[in-house]
């Protein structure tokens, strides 16, 4: 067979073919964009699939040079430890909170049905720990953060494994989430109690995140010093012996530079512009996870996954459904927040956001909705998720 070897400018140029590709389709194919499925996912995904046939077919091996792709993760999740404000956390009042929790009990349980569903099926529990909240809250971009990891600890596919569930959550978030919101407000009558809330929150937080030309550069150089004093934090965690994510100081220096600026005002944190940097690099960064998945890695794990990912599905239902829809107050706003959970529990922040928008079309806004599942679903589910996978991998 032979074997044709990329260097990282390469691979990062093929990636972004395969991004750009992923973009035509989906403005040719109407349901990949109506499901939200990222560009990269899309166009990787499908050059991916050749790689593989002719990988099986014994043409051609692609070795890849990904150095370039850890850069890219390390700026993406450098930019969402600039999210985690405290503030905003506050002024959400109990709502927020309430979710919070709930978020945090959702992410929990993904792991433990995972690890659980995979000793009962008798295969590697890391291998069931990458269809977890790895690549059902966190998506594509947690799933080609902690691939790595796990392979680093011997879990040969598990990227493959993380990615592919991820991209299968991406679907089933979309297709669950409309339909339950919808069921819940037809047969409770739920209309009702919709009531025209104050949008106020939703037009300061976004006028806090107005972007500038000259502010790219400034925001720029805080990314880069958020991910310098973060490798020290990463450094001083390492030394405990437990296992992190490459990027976890740097999320936390990030969040300290993000509160220290909102309550003394001596740091002025270009949000903006950080989360523009931070999703040109998401984009990046899935590109060249995509193109270099070893999809013949999943043949031997086709049925084991499908069962995993099946559990996850109906959990995630049964969650969005008496879990979300009681604990945030059984109303409107309670069930286009269980459709918006349903996208980002299983896929990503605008999966949810499509949720909620078909059903507030239909039947009208939902301030409260709006406001909270962008606030937990972009700011602080990311977080707290890698923290709670770090903990489950070391556990096991």
């Amino acid at each position: 067979m032979a074997e044709v070897s990329f260097d990282m400018y390469q691979t990062l140029a093929i990636a972004v073919v395969a991004l750009l590709i992923g973009a035509w389709l989906k403005t040719k194919i109407k349901v990949l964009d109506r499901l939200c499925i990222p560009s990269p996912v899309v166009g990787g995904l499908l050059f991916s699939i050749i790689t593989c046939v002719l990988y099986v077919t014994g043409v051609v091996d692609f070795a890849w040079d990904d150095t370039l792709k850890t850069v890219c993760m390390v700026v993406f999740f450098t930019s969402v430890g600039f999210q985690a404000n405290i503030k905003v956390l506050k002024s959400g009042g109990k709502a927020l909170i309430i979710l919070l929790f709930c978020v945090l009990f959702l992410i929990e349980a993904q792991d433990i049905i995972a690890v659980g569903v995979a000793n009962v099926l008798g295969i590697d529990p890391m291998i069931g720990l990458a269809t977890g909240s790895i690549s059902m809250v966190g998506g594509h971009g947690t799933a080609g953060a902690f691939g790595p990891v796990l392979e680093d600890l011997g879990v040969t596919g598990a990227t493959t494994v993380a990615t592919a569930a991820a991209t299968f959550g991406l679907v089933a978030g979309s297709l669950v989430g409309g339909p339950i919101g919808n069921r819940l407000i037809k047969k409770k009558d739920l209309l009702k109690t919709r009531v025209i809330a104050d949008d106020t929150p939703l037009v300061e937080e976004e006028e806090k995140h107005h972007r500038s030309i000259s502010q790219y550069a400034p925001a720029a150089y805080q990314l880069a010093i958020a991910m310098g004093l973060g490798t020290l934090v990463s450094y001083l965690l390492s030394m405990t012996g437990m296992t992190f994510p490459i990027y976890i100081g740097a999320m936390i220096i990030a969040a300290i530079m993000r509160n220290i600026g909102e309550y003394t005002g001596k740091i002025t944190i270009h949000i903006g512009e950080i989360n523009d940097l931070g999703g040109i690099c998401l984009s990046l960064f899935l590109g060249i996870a995509m193109i270099t998945l070893k999809l013949w890695q999943l043949a031997d794990l086709a049925l084991p996954m499908i069962i995993l990912l099946t559990c996850q599905v109906i959990f995630m239902v049964l969650f969005a459904r008496f879990v979300v829809f009681n604990a945030m107050g059984r109303d409107y706003d309670a069930a286009v927040l269980t459709a918006g959970s349903c996208g980002f529990g299983m896929g990503a922040t605008p999966n949810a956001m499509a949720n909620m928008q078909v059903l507030t079309d239909k039947y009208g806004p939902s301030v409260k909705a709006f406001l909270l599942i962008p606030l937990i679903g972009s700011m602080y589910a990311d977080f707290v998720n890698s923290l709670s996978i770090t903990f489950f991998i070391n556990l096991l």
